[in-house]
């Protein structure tokens, strides 16, 4: 079963994007978003499907983060991205990801921006920044969304702190600098994945 964990690049290259990539799904991994304020990040998008598409069978799923505009969804799409993340809850992004049958992940804070997401087809949320947010508030939300909506932290969620989390309720987990700073080497990125993928379980 695939671990609800996503990877965040922020700001890998397309030089280095399927070593780090491999590294990540080799210590189980499976969801790799490249946000799109990235060094050319639909090439990055662009190499690391078709490479999946061979080496991993297709079974990751590979897309954007920091999407803003349907513009933007639909450039994502058109290089074999399938996972559209966003820092907010734009209702014609979400519109626009499902149009293409793509996985919306909107971000939201509120209640209200959570409903407002999932009645446009969302197919899960994002909250974000999950600390400022906090476990306490995190609950309450949860406790009124509908039942299986999937909810990822993202922002300082990382080995520390999943215990926590997940005892809240939380479903999945965006790994951000956590996971990846530019300048690290594949082998770092790799340390680093093993480590939170075993922190993740052990919560379990």
């Amino acid at each position: 079963m695939s671990l609800p964990l996503v990877a965040i690049l922020r700001g890998v290259t397309p030089q280095e994007i399927i070593a780090i990539a491999d590294e990540i799904i080799a210590a189980g991994i499976t969801r790799i978003e490249v946000p799109l304020n990235s060094p050319q990040p639909l090439v990055s998008i662009a190499a690391l499907v078709k490479h999946c598409a061979t080496a991993h069978d297709g079974q990751i799923l590979i897309g954007a983060g920091t999407v803003l505009t349907p513009e933007q969804v639909r450039d994502v799409h058109g290089v074999g991205g399938r996972l559209i993340v966003s820092p907010n809850a734009d209702v014609e992004v979400i519109r626009e990801s499902r149009r293409l049958e793509m996985v919306s992940m909107p971000g939201i804070v509120t209640p209200t921006e959570a409903f407002a997401a999932l009645a446009a087809g969302a197919s899960g949320l994002k909250l974000f920044p999950a600390t400022q947010v906090g476990i306490v508030n995190m609950k309450a939300m949860l406790a009124v969304l509908p039942t299986g909506t999937e909810l990822y932290a993202v922002g300082g969620i990382g080995s520390d702190n999943f215990a926590q989390w997940r005892a809240a309720g939380v479903h999945g987990a965006g790994l951000g600098t956590a996971i990846y700073t530019p300048g690290l080497t594949a082998f770092d990125v790799g340390e680093r994945a093993r480590k939170l993928v075993s922190a993740w379980t052990a919560a379990d």
